[in-house]
């Protein structure tokens, strides 16, 4: 069973290293030499596309046609606003957080531990406000 095994991977493998060379030959000795001329002929001729038949002659650019109307229109939705309508402006509140209100929520271990991790106070009091606003 081993050796039918070994021999059909063997047999697969040569016959597809095997070179295709000859059957290449075959097929280029039946054909007549001038067909075969013919052919190698036609690859190396190749076709260019054809002119444009319309020629293109582009615009002069001049100066005295600039329009300030047509570079920069007059918005019509900006001008449709009702300008008596108060424009709401979103309003920051100030949850300023103390020190002692961070300690207060955290430990004042890690307080310490975020004041040695961040490099300053400050940085920690703001740790610990985006700790609170997470909670919320």
């Amino acid at each position: 069973m081993k050796h039918i095994l070994i021999t059909v991977i063997a047999l697969t493998l040569m016959i597809g290293c095997g070179s295709r060379s000859v059957t290449t030959k075959t097929i280029v000795e039946n054909k007549p030499q001038s067909e075969i001329k013919r052919s190698a002929h036609q690859v190396k001729q190749s076709k260019l596309p054809p002119a444009p038949k319309k020629k293109f002659k582009p615009k002069e650019v001049k100066d005295t046609n600039y329009a300030d109307n047509y570079m920069y229109p007059e918005d019509s939705a900006a001008a449709k606003k009702d300008p008596t309508v108060p424009v709401k402006t979103p309003t920051v509140t100030s949850n300023a957080m103390t020190k002692q209100e961070c300690v207060a929520m955290i430990s004042q271990e890690k307080f310490d531990k975020y004041t040695a991790m961040f490099g300053n106070e400050a940085s920690s009091i703001k740790r610990c406000a985006m700790l609170k606003a997470m909670q919320k």
